[in-house]
């Protein structure tokens, strides 16, 4: 399979999980598209553009199971989880709940809205490996202490398919349900998701949902989908930034001269779609032809690849052998429950043979900070690799990003490799190597 891909000959790509990838027949589409808007920028940004961006949006809501209409396209999940918070608008006594493992981007954009709003946040301080029960107990428990206080109500909940660090699956579809049980907001980041999991959103009924298709689906970076029930599109008064398509309220806009509400035309075409995907169809100047090339990457998955069961059962087969081969060549282990449902995916935690402490062969405290960052810059300027290496409750942990262009023998030459730089590590070698962090 990797001969269809573009990497390096020289390069292993063993963190498909932070910025995805995708092959040589998606990547000759999104050129004739890029081609295409070129030779005629505004025919095709005008006219061309809106039927093969409805059509891209048709298949990717087949694919979730939804309305096309509840179906748009922002640039990452990040930008769309951002237009959700900051579009709802928050009353007195609102609350934000979220797990403390959420992306540190939206962990900041929660921090941002509570600073210049009225919105307030708690942070559920689960600790993995833990069981699905006890994670979804934590969390009503924390809704339920929140509301029952009589003063706050909990309005909206954040929480992953699967955490980004820890890469770890969390049990989403309980969780959405609980939200429907308390009556809260589920906002789900299924940044890694859509291609890496079987999503089925019309039945589970999310309030909203993002998944960056740029990831996992083998769309060009950055495309992402955010679904809206049309049951909520209301409350999303706005694209970010804000559009042609947005439909202000009367009267706050006048004219100095009638006094009656100035009108904004915008110079794109009259578009057909109803008014929430009409605010985000067309968002700004920005190069939009990778949306376009969902189509091509769904084809490429199926034909090629023999399709999505295929893909996620290869993918996650692999994450399980070999994150069990790493930890072996490590001597450590794979971060995991009882149950096994956190390795339900195609990321395995491998915890590093590295410990804090002042004893010989140990990091210091006050190095611990480091590490990571020196593994990664090493692997990446030296080793022609990455690692994608976490400090997770005083624990270093390898993120291994399993993909159809993967072997098992290729974690395996990452595992030594690693070994090899926790050896440095472990001997303080790294310290005279010019580290810098």
């Amino acid at each position: 399979m990797r001969k269809h891909f573009l990497f390096d000959p020289a390069y292993i790509p063993l963190n498909h999980g932070s910025f995805g990838t995708f092959p040589q027949e998606v990547r000759a589409t999104l050129h004739e598209y890029q081609s295409l808007l070129e030779s005629q920028p505004d025919t095709f940004i005008r006219y061309t553009y809106y039927p093969l961006l409805e059509k891209a949006r048709a298949v990717t809501a087949s694919l979730l199971n939804v309305p096309v209409q509840e179906v748009v396209f922002v640039p990452n999940a990040t930008s769309g989880i951002n237009t959700i918070i900051r579009g709802i608008e928050w009353e007195e006594g609102s609350v934000i709940v979220h797990f403390e493992t959420v992306y540190g981007a939206i962990g900041k954009t929660v921090a941002y809205v509570v600073e210049t709003t009225k919105v307030e946040s708690e942070v559920i301080e689960a600790r993995w490996p833990i069981e699905d029960d006890e994670l979804v107990q934590q969390f009503e428990e924390a809704i339920m202490k929140v509301n029952n206080g009589g003063k706050r109500k909990v309005r909206l909940a954040i929480f992953d398919t699967i955490s980004s660090m820890p890469g770890v699956r969390l049990p989403f579809e309980r969780l959405i349900a609980k939200c429907k049980e308390l009556n809260v907001l589920s906002l789900v980041d299924g940044a890694h998701g859509i291609g890496h999991l079987p999503l089925d959103l019309g039945s589970l009924k999310p309030d909203f949902f993002v998944s960056n298709l740029h990831k996992w689906l083998f769309v060009p970076r950055g495309a992402c989908v955010l679904h809206v029930p049309a049951v909520n599109q209301h409350l999303i008064r706005s694209s970010l930034p804000t559009s042609f398509g947005f439909i202000p309220a009367p009267p706050k806009t006048l004219s100095s001269h009638s006094g009656k509400p100035k009108e904004i035309i915008s110079p794109l075409p009259a578009s057909a779609q109803p008014p929430f995907v009409a605010m985000f169809d067309y968002v700004g100047t920005i190069d939009n032809t990778n949306y376009l090339c969902v189509p091509s990457a769904l084809s490429f998955r199926s034909t090629i690849c023999g399709g999505e069961d295929k893909i996620m059962s290869y993918c996650r087969e692999l994450a399980l052998t070999g994150g069990n081969r790493a930890a072996e060549i490590m001597g450590t282990e794979v971060m995991d429950n009882s149950t096994h449902t956190l390795r339900d995916c195609a990321f395995a935690m491998v915890k590093l043979p590295l410990e804090i402490g002042e004893e010989k062969g140990m990091v210091k405290e006050e190095d611990k900070m480091g590490i990571a960052q020196w593994i990664a810059r090493r692997a990446a300027e030296e080793l022609h690799t990455f690692f994608a290496v976490v400090l997770y409750e005083k624990q270093w942990f390898w993120r291994v990003s399993a993909q159809i262009y993967l072997e098992v023998a290729d974690v395996e030459w990452g595992a030594r490799t690693l070994k090899g730089l926790c050896e440095k590590v472990s001997s303080g070698e790294w310290l005279t190597e010019g580290n810098s962090n």
